[in-house]
C-alpha cells in the first residue's frame, strides 16, 4: 500500500481562541469544503469533539454519494486533533490538523494527510489521473474559504 502525503500550512491573522474552537465544531466541515462535493453531517448535533468521537457524513466522490465515517484518535485543544478513516473512498486516512498562535497574535495552521488508494494498481492510476489533483484542489478551496473566514475587519470589507 502506498502512502500518499498532502501537507498544507496557513496563516491568519484571527487568534488561536478564536481559530480552534471554529475547527473543532464538525458541523462547520460543510463551510470549507467545496458545494460540488455535497458534504453533509450525518452526526446529530452538537457534536462533542473529543477523543473517541466518530462522526458519520456524506460527501460526492464522482457525483456519487459515499459514506465517510472519522474516529477522533487524538484531541489536544486548542493545539493538535487527528481524525482518521474507518469507512470511506481511502484504504488509509489519517488527518492531523495543529493550530500554533504566532507572535504577532494569528495562528498558524497545518495539516498533514496521509492517505492510501484502495484498489491497489487500479487505485495507484486513479490516484495518479484525478485523485491527487481533487484533494489538492480542495484544500485550495479550504484554504482561500479559511482566509476569507479569518481575515481582519479591513480585509474582508
Amino acid at each position: 500500500m502506498k502512502v500518499h502525503v498532502l501537507e498544507q500550512t496557513q496563516v491568519v491573522t484571527a487568534s488561536l481562541d478564536e481559530v480552534f474552537p471554529f475547527f473543532a465544531r464538525p458541523e462547520n466541515l460543510g463551510e470549507i469544503t467545496p458545494t460540488s462535493m455535497g458534504f453533509q453531517v450525518l452526526t446529530p448535533s452538537p457534536i462533542v469533539m473529543k477523543e473517541g468521537a466518530i462522526i458519520d457524513y456524506v460527501v460526492r466522490v464522482g457525483g456519487l454519494p459515499m459514506r465517510w465515517r472519522t474516529l477522533v484518535t487524538n484531541y489536544q485543544p486548542p493545539h493538535r486533533f487527528v481524525d482518521e478513516l474507518l469507512l470511506g473512498p481511502y484504504s488509509f486516512w489519517h488527518h492531523t490538523h495543529t493550530f500554533r498562535a504566532t507572535a504577532d497574535g494569528g495562528t498558524e495552521l497545518g495539516d498533514v494527510v496521509r492517505y492510501a488508494m484502495p484498489l491497489g494498481p487500479l487505485g495507484d492510476l486513479a490516484h495518479a489521473l484525478a485523485v491527487r489533483r481533487q484533494l489538492a484542489g480542495i484544500f485550495t478551496h479550504r484554504r482561500a474559504v479559511i482566509a476569507q473566514r479569518f481575515a481582519d475587519e479591513e480585509t474582508r470589507a
